[in-house]
């Protein structure tokens, strides 16, 4: 094991040792956590849950990632579906995607109308401002990767067997589309960025600084103070709050 590789799996459990501790006092307290993972293809949402959820409680923490809509909740009201999955008390819920589908996917894929995607753009801001002013402590991340990045790890993916379940029909158009997911996601972000619930973008190009800077940031924003308080901030090269300027200065990846 190299002296960097030690380095890395050293901070990520003593990190996720303070999420316990996190979770601990949470279950007394009765808060509610939502944190929604978005990004492009391949940044790498999954491997950066399973390091927040590895140690916490099957009891009170729930990963979410919801199919593709039946055509009986296509009728219904958008957010509907996402209701029941809302946290309790005391429960951390994670979406692995989440109502932003309709932000990027869907509209890229032409899985909705125009119509659709413009009314889910006003709404989300008012649907989350809900959620807020209830109590839920709501955390958006944007996980971002460069072009060249995403390709070789689409490529990859190909090769390994253990990743084939990784493997799904949008991977073959991430490529080809990758500028009309730009502009979604450029639209979404700069749409659905409140004060109430704002997004917070990262790094993905190198996985492990990525991982480390979220389990950082969320107890940091999360935990109570005697916690967080022993928690590093998070590296701002690769985890840092959206602002518009962030669309034209080269910090998104474009």
């Amino acid at each position: 094991m190299s002296k960097d590789h030690h380095s890395y799996k050293h901070e990520v459990e003593t990190l996720q040792a303070a999420l316990v501790r996190y979770q601990l006092a949470t279950i007394q307290s009765g808060e509610r956590a939502l944190v929604v993972f978005e990004g492009r293809d391949t940044a790498g949402k999954d491997g950066a849950i399973k390091r927040v959820v590895e140690h916490l409680s099957v009891r009170n923490t729930r990963v979410v990632a919801l199919p593709k809509p039946t055509e009986r909740e296509r009728s219904e009201w958008y957010f509907q579906r996402y209701v029941p999955n809302l946290p309790a008390a005391g429960e951390l819920v994670i979406l692995n995607r989440s109502w932003y589908n309709r932000g990027g996917v869907e509209p890229v894929m032409g899985f909705c109308t125009e119509q659709e995607h413009e009314q889910f753009l006003r709404d989300a801001p008012r649907f989350e401002a809900m959620l807020v002013e209830d109590g839920v402590r709501l955390i958006k991340l944007w996980l971002d990767i460069s072009k060249a990045e995403q390709a070789e790890r689409l490529e990859a993916r190909k090769d390994d067997p253990l990743k084939t379940l990784k493997i799904s029909s949008l991977d073959q158009v991430a490529q080809k589309k990758w500028d009309a997911y730009s502009d979604a996601r450029d639209q979404m972000l700069r749409r659905t960025h409140t004060d109430a619930a704002p997004w917070t973008i990262v790094h993905t190009d190198k996985k492990k600084a990525a991982r480390i800077a979220i389990l950082r940031f969320l107890l940091r924003h999360l935990a109570p103070k005697d916690i967080a308080k022993g928690v590093p901030k998070p590296d701002p090269d690769v985890l840092y709050e959206f602002d518009v300027d962030a669309l034209t200065d080269g910090r998104l990846e474009r």
